[in-house]
């Protein structure tokens, strides 16, 4: 498929995002890693100050899919961090999407993966495995659910319910 960027997509397709089709989240998100535009399906976490199960997640194999945290928007830690971050870009992971901190910036940045988190927050979270999986979850002014399709440049982040074609 010939990259199109998310301006793009909503230029050509307004008829989705008045039917909510196509979402875009708000412009809130620094842009960290080497993948500057990623895209893939989603996965859902929902945690708070904990990443047991970020690191549990990244640990499986991506197969291209996109991990997308709802941290609660906590800006007291990171909720990830490079070691996790490599071990997602082995695994094949497309991008992370983090509505929280991350920490490590210079190891993330040497990474071939996409990662939008907040900001960074040098503090670590806790690791007691409190948390939910593929749940829906809200965050940058839309719903984000398990099995959506997630798009990602530097112009910004769309959520589609179905894969998008040129």
């Amino acid at each position: 498929m010939a990259y199109v960027t998310t301006a793009e997509v909503c230029d050509a397709n307004p008829q989705l995002i008045v039917s909510g089709e196509v979402r875009a989240l708000q412009p809130i998100f620094q842009i960290y890693g080497r993948r500057q535009v990623f895209s893939g399906q989603v996965v859902t976490l929902k945690v708070f100050e904990d990443n047991f199960l970020v690191r549990e997640f990244l640990e499986e194999k991506g197969n291209g899919r996109v991990l997308v945290v709802d941290g609660g928007g906590s800006l007291r830690c990171a909720i990830l961090g490079g070691n996790p971050v490599v071990q997602a870009q082995n695994n094949g992971w497309s991008g992370i999407v983090v509505n929280g901190c991350i920490r490590d910036v210079d190891e993330i940045n040497g990474c071939d993966i996409g990662v939008r988190a907040l900001a960074s927050h040098p503090m670590k979270a806790n690791k007691k495995g409190i948390g939910e999986k593929h749940v829906p979850i809200t965050f940058g002014g839309t719903r984000i659910c398990d099995g959506e399709w997630l798009y990602a440049d530097t112009d910004g982040i769309l959520v589609s319910k179905n894969e998008l074609s040129v």
